[in-house]
């Protein structure tokens, strides 16, 4: 099959070379290092699911119309990449995989011929060098779209992805889409200090900020009418805890989160884009936290104040110590 990947970065690229391995002729878009690495040495990839070359077709947009494509741009990138691909994207099913809760809507509207679906990459992978993606811990991706059951477009594209990586087609995927958020709270700490997920969720001080910033994102996901879905060992249930339990039991989230995450550091993929000099999805993650609550009329403080350090940090190109970043935080537990 002819499959498309917009946006060949650490989810992108681990997509495309997992189904290039399978058979499929894959088609990708890069720029920069990466567009001359994959046309040089092909598309590397390493790490949980195995090691793959993928020698691949590669441009700055898309040169031939594929049978399903993927769209795996930052958040911030989606909307020029949709239009640069436009012409091509017409009359296809179109996968969406990228963090927030704006990317799909967003799609759907700009590509309106287009059966459009949403995913959630729940593996961590890393964008080590140009032409190099590593899978540091392995997990499933969910397809789907909307909060009833996963229409045929995101059950073909699962089964097509399946062969590849394993992926489900879930219902409530809006739900799935706003566990998938919380999760993402473990992003923003690793950007702001320069250290792993893993090493910031080990910090009791910056545990207690990631913990409070949870809780706060997940109570106003309730009070916007969400039903959570159930993924990466998350579920309403687990969500309505974290929303009523204070912090120091609230961590038990975290805490079980950076055990499941395994001993290979995860830099999270906000670090990455500090690390490459790009700006990251910050408020597309606990931004979007902060948006959701001024629909509601109020604020999100913990959330704001985050946005803010990992501005500070894109800006200044300095990471935070943990201490200062407890310091500056304090106010707001």
């Amino acid at each position: 099959m002819r499959i498309g990947v917009i946006g060949a970065g650490a989810i992108g690229g681990t997509i495309a070379a997992l189904l290039d391995r399978v058979g499929h002729q894959v088609e990708v878009t890069a720029r920069g290092a990466q567009l001359d690495a994959i046309r040089a040495d092909g598309l590397r990839l390493d790490g949980a699911w195995g090691s793959h070359t993928a020698r691949i077709d590669a441009d700055e947009i898309l040169r031939i119309q594929p049978e399903l494509a993927f769209l795996c741009t930052k958040a911030q990138d989606a909307a020029a990449a949709i239009r640069e691909n436009q012409h091509l994207l017409g009359g296809i099913p179109v996968v969406v995989v990228q963090n927030g809760l704006t990317g799909l809507r967003q799609a759907a509207t700009m590509l309106p011929g287009s059966d459009c679906v949403g995913a959630l990459a729940l593996y961590a992978a890393s964008f080590l060098s140009p032409g190099r993606v590593s899978v540091t811990t392995a997990a499933n991706t969910y397809i789907g779209a909307g909060s009833g059951e996963p229409p045929e477009s995101a059950v073909f594209a699962t089964r097509v992805l399946d062969a590849a990586m394993p992926t489900f087609a879930v219902a409530n995927f809006d739900g799935a889409q706003w566990t998938k958020l919380i999760v993402n709270q473990i992003n923003a700490m690793p950007a702001i200090t320069g250290l792993s997920a893993q090493d910031t969720l080990g910090d009791r001080a910056l545990r207690r900020i990631v913990t409070a910033s949870m809780r706060e994102a997940v109570r106003i996901g309730f009070d916007r009418g969400i039903r959570y879905g159930s993924i990466q060992g998350l579920s309403n249930g687990i969500l309505r805890f974290v929303a009523a339990a204070p912090l120091w039991a609230g961590q038990l989230v975290p805490l079980t989160m950076r055990r499941r995450m395994g001993a290979t550091p995860n830099p999270g993929s906000t670090l990455q884009s500090i690390r490459r000099g790009q700006l990251t999805e910050i408020d597309y993650l606990n931004g979007a936290i902060v948006g959701e609550a001024h629909e509601l009329g109020r604020e999100a403080p913990i959330n704001a104040a985050i946005v803010d350090l990992v501005h500070e940090v894109e800006r200044t190109r300095a990471f935070i110590e943990p201490a200062v970043v407890a310091d500056r935080m304090r106010a707001l537990l």
